[in-house]
């Protein structure tokens, strides 16, 4: 089981949702942790060109970044701090955490300058390194009107004394974690062939060089799990996938789901937003 299920008996909506971060909450550690961090041991010494990806520019912060994150170990959890090695500091930082981290540096835009992300999903981090925020979330429809301004604008304004964090989900068909190269299709089977994916994202400025750090926690679990354990899931899950719109369900391989776990639903076309 997973510790967020961000599901509402409501429309879809494209929006950020974000809330305060809680700063003893910003990295976060479960009984997965060993796994979780033998996978990215592996992932970065096999699949490291696919994994890591660090531009100059991104060098000062990452080396900030390493000192916070072994600051908030030691004092948060203290039996967690381990001797760091001689790798670039971003890729020892992500070796001591189970979350993925990317660092932004305001340039012309605010762009990827360095990121160590293991657990992608449907999407290769050599194709976003030194792409501005509107360029890595190009591909997703409706980003550009709806959050393009938004997302900017909450970059630029973001403080150092307060992070925030959200959650965004999808369906799979896999419970790995990297997966980079699964086609954005309607999984097949059913609801036991499913796995529910969620990732915390969090944001936070470093003090000292002033760029934003993005980190990714990618939870999985299985989809029927969650539907024993919680009547509401089903229909919250098909209220989300049935009411977003056209071109939504097809980036996100939602085409046709709600009605396959809910036949009496019919295909409609949502409002326009």
């Amino acid at each position: 089981m997973i510790p967020y299920v961000p599901l509402e008996r409501r429309p879809f909506r494209l929006h950020m949702g974000l809330r305060p971060l809680e700063p003893s909450r910003w990295l976060e550690f479960d009984e997965d942790d060993a796994c979780v961090r033998a996978r990215r041991a592996s992932l970065l010494d096999q699949e490291r060109a696919r994994v890591v990806a660090l531009e100059e520019a991104g060098r000062a912060p990452s080396a900030e970044l390493l000192e916070v994150v072994l600051d908030h170990l030691a004092r948060w959890h203290p039996e967690r701090v381990a001797p760091v090695g001689g790798d670039h500091p971003l890729v020892e930082a992500a070796r001591l955490v189970e979350e993925d981290l990317c660092v932004m540096v305001r340039e012309d835009a605010w762009r990827l300058c360095a990121a160590v992300v293991c657990f992608p999903s449907r999407w290769d981090l050599r194709q976003k390194i030194g792409a501005t925020l509107r360029e890595i979330h190009g591909p997703v429809p409706g980003y550009e009107a709806a959050l393009g301004d938004p997302v900017d604008a909450f970059f630029d304004r973001l403080g150092a004394a307060r992070g925030y964090w959200r959650l965004n989900w999808t369906l799979l068909e896999t419970p790995e974690l990297f997966v980079p190269d699964v086609a954005r299709t309607a999984p097949g089977g059913d609801l036991a062939d499913w796995y529910f994916r969620v990732e915390r994202q969090t944001f936070r400025r470093l003090p000292v060089t002033g760029a934003v750090v993005f980190t990714i926690r990618t939870y999985v679990a299985s989809a029927a799990a969650l539907a024993d354990g919680d009547p509401d899931f089903v229909g919250a899950l098909c209220d989300q996938m049935a009411s977003a719109p056209p071109a939504i369900q097809a980036y996100k391989g939602w085409v046709g789901v709600a009605e396959r776990l809910d036949p009496r639903r019919r295909a409609s076309s949502p409002p326009d937003r």
